[in-house]
Parts: structure tokens; C-alpha cells; sequence
């Protein structure tokens, strides 16, 4: 990315260049005289001394001073190239005699008008000096540019997969808990959440390994983590989940909305009171709409004002990574209603 950056800067300032001295090398043919053969010498080497001035600038003498900040070295040299510039220039009339012959075609004397050729000369070389040291500044810039901007996605990467990997520990952690505590009170059901794990490892391994996955996929790994999470309730508490029938093929960032799901397990339920998770997903106008609301108890408040657990801050933050400005989420607590709510929006395209 950073190479092809840099060769469309090259090849843009290279093609502007070219077309500049075409264009000034063939603007006399305007002139209302016929220039002498020795005219048109002089423009083919002055040209090509221009285009050599230019590039000796732009990919050696800016890259080596100026983009190290060595100024006053690059200034001494820019003065040199101007003296040698004007004895370029008086060497150029002699061996090619082109001044003679400019004069004879438009009928003026040999007048000593060598200042002003001095003087558009030295005219000359700042403009090529300047304009190339604009536009190899202009590159560095872009170089370094680019090469933040690689640094800040390789650093997001790094990033996004420490994120990833806390999580996928987080879930299997609670989830081999939740079986552990069934294998002393039914082992027929701790058999069927080792099967059911087994499917939502292979998702966790597999499919996470992506930057995204379906929504489909996604939603049916929650239905799956519900499920295995039912096996140890108590009839007093109310699952409620409620999800689109017919999916569009969007993609969503793997583990995603599980921690959301996992907390409210984990801070929403009670042993001994009536409780309820209520998990509604939706698609409004290309957007995902997730909520949660659970019950909660005063044993538990404190905690969830102390923190949100691991797995949400993480999803926090892979948010803000993945979906810079194109999300929405809500966190409220309502000690009064005694209900807990997250909700969720962000852009599917």
C-alpha cells in the first residue's frame, strides 16, 4: 500500500513535469520569426539540463538533506547549483552560438544584454529547484503518512486480536463452569452441554479466526449458549429471545454480542427469586438493533456499578475499533425498577 502510494506521487509529479517542459520548450514556435537551428539546439539542452536539475533535486539531494533536516547543507548546495546554473548557461551560448543567431532572426544588434539572460535563468532554476523540492517534501509527507496509517491498522490488529482472544478464554471459562455445577446435579444434562459446547468451540475456533462472520451464524451461536445456560435453571426464571426469521447476509464482527449476553446470565438470574432475560435482535434501515434487559437483585447491584466484567469492556473497545462513529450502545442500571438494559445499534454496511 505505502509503495503504490508513493509511485502514484512519483508518477504524477513525473508526468506534471513533463508536460511544464514540453510546453515551455515549444512555446517560441508562437513567436512571429523563424528561430534558427541553433535555437532549437540550445532548447533540447537546456531542457534536458532542467530535467536533469529537477530530478537531481527531487529523488537525491531533497531525499538526503531534507527529509534528515539538514537545511543550511541543502541552501549551500541550492547556491552552487545557481552559480553553476549561470556558467551553464554562458557556456551553453558559446558552444552552440545560439545567442548570435537569436539576435540576427529578430534584427538586433549584439547589445550586452547578458543580464537578462542571467536573470531568467536564475528565474529558471529557482522554479525547478522550488517546484521540486515542494513536491519531494510533498512525497516524504505522503510516505510518512501512509506509514502511520500502517503502523495504526498493524497496532489496531495486534489490538483487536488481544482483545478477541481475552474473550474467547472469558466465554469458555464461564461456560465450563456452568458444566461443572450440572455434573453433580444432572449428568445426563452436563452430556448434552459437553455436545452443545463442542458445535460453539467449533465456531469459537473456527470462524473468529475472521475478521467477520454472518449474522446468522452469529445469532445462532447465542441461541446455543441460551440453551446450554437453561440446562441449570431453576423454573422461576424467564428466557425470552427474539430474533429476525429471515436473515439478510450481513456481517458482523465475531463475538460480538455474547458478552452482553453471558452478563446478564451472570449478574440477572437468582437462585431463589423469579427473574427474566429478555434478548430482542433486529434490522432497521441496514442497522442491527440489539437489546438486553435483565432482572436484577441488590446482592449483585454493587458489583455491576463496580465494573461490567471483562468480556464487555473488551466488546467496548473492539466497538470502538471496528465501528468508529457508526455505533450507538446505552448501559442503563435502573436500581428502581430493579432492571438492567443495553442497547446496542450499529451500521451493517
Amino acid at each position: 500500500m505505502i509503495l503504490s502510494s508513493i509511485k502514484k506521487v512519483f508518477l504524477s509529479a513525473h508526468l506534471y513535469v513533463a508536460i511544464a517542459l514540453i510546453a515551455f520548450a515549444c512555446f517560441p514556435l508562437a513567436w512571429p520569426v523563424k528561430l534558427p537551428r541553433e535555437f532549437w539546439t540550445m532548447q533540447v539542452l537546456i531542457h534536458i539540463f532542467w530535467a536533469g536539475l529537477f530530478y537531481l533535486n527531487y529523488l537525491l539531494l531533497a531525499p538526503l538533506l531534507l527529509y534528515k533536516n539538514r537545511v543550511i547543507p541543502f541552501l549551500l548546495i541550492m547556491l552552487f547549483a545557481l552559480v553553476g546554473v549561470l556558467y551553464f548557461n554562458t557556456w551553453l551560448d558559446d558552444v552552440t552560438g545560439s545567442r548570435e543567431a537569436i539576435l540576427k532572426a529578430f534584427n538586433k544588434k549584439n547589445n550586452d544584454e547578458n543580464w537578462n539572460e542571467d536573470y531568467w535563468a536564475i528565474i529558471s532554476a529557482l522554479v525547478i529547484l522550488g517546484v521540486s523540492s515542494i513536491l519531494a517534501i510533498s512525497k516524504k509527507i505522503k510516505m510518512d503518512q501512509d506509514a502511520f496509517q500502517a503502523t495504526e491498522q498493524e497496532n489496531i490488529s495486534t489490538e483487536l486480536s488481544f482483545l478477541k482472544a481475552q474473550i474467547n478464554p472469558h466465554f469458555f471459562f464461564n461456560t465450563l463452569h456452568t458444566i461443572y455445577a450440572l455434573t453433580d446435579t444432572n449428568t445426563a444434562a452436563a452430556k448434552d452441554a459437553v455436545y452443545t459446547l463442542s458445535h460453539m468451540m467449533r465456531y469459537v475456533i473456527y470462524d473468529t479466526k475472521n475478521d467477520l462472520t454472518t449474522l446468522e451464524k452469529e445469532i445462532k451461536f447465542i441461541d446455543d449458549f441460551i440453551k446450554l445456560m437453561k440446562l441449570r435453571l431453576s423454573n422461576n426464571v424467564q428466557i425470552i429471545f427474539e430474533r429476525p426469521d429471515n436473515l439478510k447476509n450481513y456481517e458482523v464482527a465475531p463475538m460480538l454480542l455474547l458478552p452482553f449476553v453471558e452478563n446478564a446470565f451472570k449478574h440477572g438470574l437468582s437462585d431463589v427469586q423469579p427473574s427474566y432475560i429478555y434478548i430482542d435482535i433486529s434490522e432497521q434501515q441496514n442497522a442491527l438493533v440489539f437489546e438486553i434487559k435483565n432482572s436484577t437483585f441488590e446482592e449483585k447491584s454493587k458489583y455491576l456499578e463496580e465494573s461490567n466484567g471483562i468480556g464487555i469492556a473488551n466488546t467496548k473497545r473492539r466497538l470502538d475499533l471496528l465501528y468508529t462513529g457508526r455505533y450507538t450502545l446505552a448501559i442503563d442500571n435502573d436500581t428502581h425498577s430493579h432492571e438492567f438494559t443495553v442497547k446496542l445499534t450499529f451500521n451493517l454496511k
